[in-house]
């Protein structure tokens, strides 16, 4: 299985995208792993909220293939515990999924368009956290989900 986390809008700070490829790097002797950015919507000035997710949900859709197993990253999906999370990650490659496709939306969320194409919603907080912190605590989520289905020291409980 492959994961791929889609995100829209750059990092603007070093120190964050740093510690993401740190992740990025672990991981790859687990699963394979990309992290797709899909650039900012421009002239959103003149772009209502709804238009501004439905240009979003264009290009996201662009990235997908029929066969990805896609999943939201949003604040009203299920919670789960690392352990919770790292059973859910094999579930889907129990299920014999190509592509896992994380996706982590823009400033307003998700257009509709996107929400009736996904398997799921995952909500990593009942806090707010900007787009750009959620690309590290997803990284790390999901090499944690893989140390602990390996049995390794990393995650403690």
């Amino acid at each position: 299985m492959n994961i791929k986390l889609l995100a829209i809008g750059k990092t603007d700070s070093s120190d964050l995208e740093r510690l993401v490829n740190q992740y990025e790097n672990r991981l790859k002797h687990y699963i394979k792993f990309d992290l797709e950015v899909i650039p900012d919507i421009k002239n959103v000035k003149n772009l209502s909220e709804s238009q501004q997710k439905d240009k979003e949900a264009d290009a996201i859709l662009k990235k997908l293939n029929s066969t990805d197993f896609v999943v939201l990253l949003d604040e009203n999906g299920k919670q789960y515990n690392s352990v919770e999370f790292a059973n859910y990650l094999q579930k889907i490659m129990n299920m014999g999924t190509k592509q896992l496709v994380f996706i982590i939306g823009g400033p307003y969320g998700f257009s509709d368009i996107l929400y009736k194409k996904t398997k799921g919603k995952i909500s990593l907080s009942k806090m707010t956290f900007s787009h750009q912190m959620v690309r590290l605590f997803i990284v790390e989520q999901i090499y944690r989900g893989f140390t602990i289905l390996k049995n390794e020291p990393y995650h403690h409980q």
